[in-house]
């Protein structure tokens, strides 16, 4: 607040420089963010992957695993596959216990029920099943997970068959060896991340989601802490490439060491390994295609990050403070070089044995990071910046509003008293911030989704949130100006002026706080509202700054979100189909991201309705500011 009372602020001449020519500065920063988080791809920005934990020590033993160990591969797939054949809609759990039990694992089922939360007197069940090899050599005092999430031959999703069975030889090889210092959890999870889920509630004994919405259930045994766990997903026994996903719940990332780790011994066992299915060691690229082949791959790990979503149920782990990876093995198409599952049974077995020698949990290197090619890496430090400067622009806008209106005010002596001459009606200033959050609060996803379907119950729940949430923004984008205009004329201009500063500052301010933990939602959130919310001033604005705010309303930026997915997905569409599958991908949208925070706690849907949603209806109330107030603005 010094800074807003300081009578000796704005005296200065860089001060003036900035105050008078802040709106080129702004957009001088913009540029200069985009500009830098672009160039962070480049070679000389991006640094060589290392390991920071010399305990792992990657790659010190040859691996053993072959087709020699007991059963072969061939025939658990094979049994698999039978079995499946029985069940084309359900996971055999009968079957995987008593193959847990014949590999002479400690079996156990876990049962967990879903309580639909938009649809009332809705269940869904489900069953995990688990076998731990206990380690000889310690008291199940640590542990580390291998999972694979069973997927039924009706399964949109690729089959994980081939990888089931290569946990099986994965675990009948593991109980023969003695050196294991932690427990080994086999985990086979039903209804992909949902039993995931459902199982880390139940061994943590906790809720992440809205209460009454899953029902954990408890588990009949347990190992150690979990130290680290690694997802598998082979689609086939002749593997092309092993992808190396890592994004987690609401942008978390595992230390980067577990991530190397892969890398590395994708490497040393000869196996072709792809980050967001990008070969980042291809030879013979040319240094400008090299360039866009990191930006490219890096800017995919941005979009995926920023949505908060997992791309796989290893991301459902990190929360837990537990580091966990997906290998996804794509399969082989065609004639020419393919990996066999023995290769990566040998990469997972070397992963297993580097995390046995961890002697605590990792810590040393990052946790924060963008990856530009599997063997190079971003730190915090090189592009933090680039949000920084996005913000700061936000504050330098602030400020020059402010010190620019009371530099209108001062005279002679009395410059302190002039400030404060007209007196700030901060009661009202108070009801328009509080009242754009309150309605952020009644639209939040454990209160306004379940009333728009219990209301409009007979249509389908996606449209049904559509119309809701739709019929709602555009009320208030036609009721804001009428209310301006009838009960705010009255309004003195210190107090728009103060609306505005306030608006700025907890835009910059909420930015900065989502950036710290998912630095790509905050960084694209900047992106799209800062340029907007920079142009708006306190005076009367412009019809082009009201259209531009109004399109970057929530809304209508999820509509424009999904129209480009839509239409990369389909172009071929004509333009009535094309509208009708936008809104209805934009419904289903807003329904995966209810669901998502009541079941996991993703809360992507709560910024849009806690910050930008409020933000954006301040802004909104100052792009119709009366008109007489305007021209007090102006003259004053």
């Amino acid at each position: 607040m010094g800074l807003l009372t300081d009578p000796s602020v704005g005296h200065g001449a860089l001060t003036s420089i900035f105050v008078r020519h802040h709106n080129r500065f702004c957009i001088v920063m913009f540029i200069v963010s985009v500009v830098l988080f672009c160039m962070l791809a480049h070679y000389s920005l991006s640094s060589q992957t290392y390991f920071s934990e010399n305990a792992l020590l990657p790659g010190l033993v040859k691996g053993q695993l072959n087709d020699n160990t007991g059963s072969s591969f061939r025939d658990h797939f094979r049994e698999l596959n039978a079995e499946a054949q029985h069940y084309e809609a359900e996971t055999p759990h009968a079957y995987l216990i008593s193959k847990f039990k014949n590999l002479r694992l400690e079996t156990y089922s876990h049962n967990f029920t879903l309580n639909y939360p938009l649809k009332k007197n809705t269940k869904y069940t489900g069953r995990n099943v688990y076998g731990i090899l206990r380690a000889p050599r310690s008291a199940s005092i640590e542990s580390i997970v291998l999972s694979v999430p069973y997927r039924a031959p009706s399964s949109v999703y690729p089959s994980t068959l081939p990888g089931l069975a290569v946990m099986f030889q994965i675990a009948q090889f593991f109980r023969q060896q003695i050196y294991w210092a932690k427990d080994i959890i086999f985990l086979v999870t039903e209804h992909e991340q949902l039993g995931m889920q459902a199982w880390l509630e139940a061994y943590h004994g906790t809720s992440c989601g809205s209460p009454g919405v899953l029902d954990s259930g408890k588990l009949s045994g347990r190992a150690g802490a979990i130290q680290a766990a690694i997802n598998l997903e082979i689609h086939s026994d002749k593997i092309d490439h092993i992808d190396i996903k890592l994004s987690g719940l609401n942008g978390q990332l595992p230390n980067l060491d577990l991530v190397n780790l892969a890398h590395r011994l994708c490497n040393k066992e000869s196996v072709k390994h792809t980050f967001n299915n990008v070969d980042g060691g291809a030879i013979g690229r040319s240094k400008v295609n090299s360039y866009y082949t990191n930006l490219s791959t890096m800017m995919s790990m941005v979009m995926t990050q920023a949505t908060g979503v997992p791309d796989g149920n290893h991301g459902l782990f990190h929360r837990f403070g537990i580091e966990a990876i997906t290998l996804e093995g794509y399969e082989k198409e065609g004639r020419g070089i393919y990996s066999s599952v023995f290769q990566v049974g040998r990469v997972i077995e070397g992963m297993f044995r580097s995390l046995n020698n961890l002697l605590e949990r990792f810590h040393q290197s990052f946790f924060f990071y963008l990856l530009p090619s599997t063997d190079r890496y971003v730190s915090i430090g090189l592009y933090m910046p680039c949000l920084v400067l996005l913000v700061g622009a936000l504050f330098l806008k602030a400020f020059s509003t402010w010190i620019q209106h009371s530099s209108e005010h001062k005279s002679g002596d009395s410059s302190t008293q002039a400030i404060i001459s007209e007196h700030l009606n901060v009661g009202m200033v108070s009801v328009i911030i509080l009242s754009s959050h309150v309605v952020g609060l009644i639209l939040l996803p454990n209160l306004a989704p379940a009333y728009f379907t219990h209301f409009w119950n007979h249509i389908p729940t996606h449209r049904a949130l559509l119309l809701g949430y739709g019929s709602l923004s555009i009320t208030i984008v036609c009721l804001l100006p009428i209310i301006m205009k009838k009960c705010l004329n009255s309004f003195k201009s210190s107090n728009w002026v103060l609306l505005h500063v306030i608006c700025l500052l907890e835009l910059g301010i909420g930015l900065l706080c989502v950036s710290m933990h998912n630095f790509s939602l905050g960084y694209l959130t900047a992106l799209v509202y800062v340029l907007p919310a920079v142009c708006i001033k306190s005076t009367q604005n412009s019809l082009i700054v009201k259209l531009l705010w109004l399109i970057v309303h929530p809304m209508c930026s999820l509509f424009w979100i999904t129209a480009y997915i839509t239409y990369t997905a389909y172009p071929e569409l004509p333009i009535s189909d094309f509208l009708t599958k936008t809104l209805e991908a934009s419904g289903q949208w807003m329904v995966l991201s209810t669901i998502d925070n009541m079941i996991y706690g993703n809360w992507a849907f709560s910024v849009s309705v806690l910050l930008l949603l409020p933000v954006w209806m301040s802004f909104w109330c100052l792009t119709f500011l009366p008109t007489d107030v305007s021209q007090k603005l102006k003259t004053e």
